[in-house]
C-alpha cells in the first residue's frame, strides 16, 4: 500500500496501526508514505507528475497496481474479498494499492495501473481513505477466511 504524504491526524495514525497489526495474521503488508513534493506554486499538472515519478520509482515491473480513484469501480465488501482472491489465486507477485495526491495521478500512473477501484462517488480526505482501506483490507481477509468480523 502506497500514500503520497505523511497521516497526520493522530486517531486516523491509530486506526491505520490498528488494522495493520490486524492484518499481520492474515497477509505480508508494507505500508509505505512517501513524502509530500513541496508544491508551494505549482501547478496541479506539474504535482501530479512529481508525485507519479515517485510512486513509479516505488512500482515493479511485475506489482499488480490497483489505483483507489474516484473514476474507478466500486465494489461491495465481499466483491473485494473476491477481487483480492483472483489476485492471490493469479500469480501475481505482489498487489499495490495506491492512493495519490490531492489532485490524484499523472497520466504515467495511470497509463501503467491495472485497474482502478472507488470507495465511493464522495470525496474522502486522502487521510481518511487510508484508514478505510485498511479496515476493508482486513474485512476482505476475514470474509476470505470465514470469519465473523463481516456481517451481510
Amino acid at each position: 500500500m502506497i500514500c503520497i504524504g505523511k497521516t497526520h491526524s493522530s486517531f486516523l495514525k491509530e486506526g491505520i496501526g490498528i488494522y495493520l497489526d490486524r492484518l499481520k495474521h492474515y497477509t505480508k503488508l508494507e505500508y509505505l508514505e512517501l513524502p509530500d513534493v513541496p508544491s508551494k506554486g505549482l501547478l496541479a499538472d506539474v504535482l501530479k507528475q512529481k508525485e507519479g515519478e515517485i510512486i513509479l520509482k516505488n512500482i515493479r515491473n511485475d506489482d499488480y497496481l490497483l489505483l483507489l480513484d474516484e473514476k474507478g469501480e466500486e465494489y461491495s465488501s465481499r466483491e473485494f474479498s473476491v477481487l483480492l482472491q483472483k489476485r492471490m489465486n493469479s500469480g501475481v507477485k505482489q498487489l499495490v494499492l495506491v492512493i495519490g495526491g490531492a489532485f490524484g495521478f499523472s497520466k504515467e500512473v495511470y497509463q501503467r495501473a491495472d485497474g482502478k477501484i472507488s470507495f465511493s462517488r464522495m470525496t474522502f480526505s486522502h487521510e481518511m481513505i487510508r484508514l478505510l482501506l485498511v479496515e476493508q483490507l482486513y474485512r476482505g481477509y476475514t470474509i476470505l477466511k470465514g470469519e465473523g468480523y463481516h456481517h451481510d
